[in-house]
């Protein structure tokens, strides 16, 4: 048996986006690997750090027993906290050490998604000890990779990738957060549409229609006489969604009509990562 052919876009994704960040940071000089990255709080190491440890969790590997700073402040949340344990263990690893690191958990990965021949509804371990689906999982990962590479780029002055494989999937994921976001978050009028219109090297149009009950549903047809609607580009759409920048940091590549209280309830609750 071969992977599955529904998590075959998942594998590709997490392919094309881990040898891209082995790419950008197999070169790094030592001090490189301190430079700050959009996310809160990490670094380049940090990042890369992550990176590891969520592959190998995915490996079956047991998480680090670790006792954290307590003066970490960019750590708010239980999730957070989750994923610092396998940053933290790894935050005074040298250069060569990280990227051996992470040679070798690429090589164990890759070996594992060859050799993959579960049901993509088989149970697995996920974040905070939860049980996902296999498919789950893996489109998580590919999400979660494909961001931090382009977190990695940034801290880098390495733009890129920004239509890739990974991409196609983020797109996919920040998308079917959506309703929650305009119909529950930001408390859109029931019975209303809202428009986005995405720009750059991912495009799509996209309505949220709110129903009597303030259901969102997400819609591919335009709507007419929408509620308000919101225009960016790609990259400010995952860097805000993923809680990158602030609305107030990107007010110039955003254009927004309609209702304004409406736009801007919707851009302050944009952030749907943890």
């Amino acid at each position: 048996m071969s992977l599955h052919p529904t998590l075959q876009p998942y594998a590709d994704a997490w392919t094309h986006s881990i040898e891209a960040i082995s790419e950008l940071v197999v070169p790094l000089a030592e001090g490189e690997w301190n430079r700050r990255t959009p996310c809160p709080g990490w670094s380049v190491r940090d990042v890369v750090s992550h990176v590891i440890g969520l592959d190998c969790e995915m490996l079956g590997d047991p998480r680090p027993i670790h006792t954290l700073p307590r003066d970490l402040f960019h750590v708010t949340n239980e999730h957070q906290r989750y994923n610092e344990m396998q940053v933290d263990v790894r935050r005074h690893h040298t250069a060569p050490e990280m990227t051996s690191e992470l040679e070798y958990t690429v090589i164990r990965r890759n070996r594992q998604l060859r050799n993959e021949s579960r049901d993509p509804g088989t149970k697995v371990r996920g974040p905070m000890g939860s049980d996902i689906t296999l498919e789950q999982a893996m489109r998580a990962r590919a999400f979660d990779l494909w961001v931090h590479e382009q977190d990695l780029r940034t801290a880098l002055g390495r733009p890129g990738n920004l239509d890739s494989p990974g991409a196609l999937v983020t797109r996919d994921v920040l998308l079917a957060a959506l309703p929650d976001v305009v119909a529950k978050d930001a408390d859109a009028p029931r019975s209303s549409a809202i428009v986005f219109d995405v720009h750059g090297p991912v495009e799509f149009l996209r309505t949220i229609r709110v129903d009597i009950q303030g259901r969102g549903t997400l819609e591919t047809a335009p709507a007419l006489g929408p509620a308000a609607t919101l225009t960016l580009d790609w990259e400010t759409y995952v860097r805000l969604a993923c809680g990158r920048v602030t609305p107030e940091a990107v007010a110039d590549r955003i254009k927004t009509e309609g209702d304004p209280d409406l736009a801007a309830a919707i851009l302050r609750n944009f952030t749907v990562t943890p």
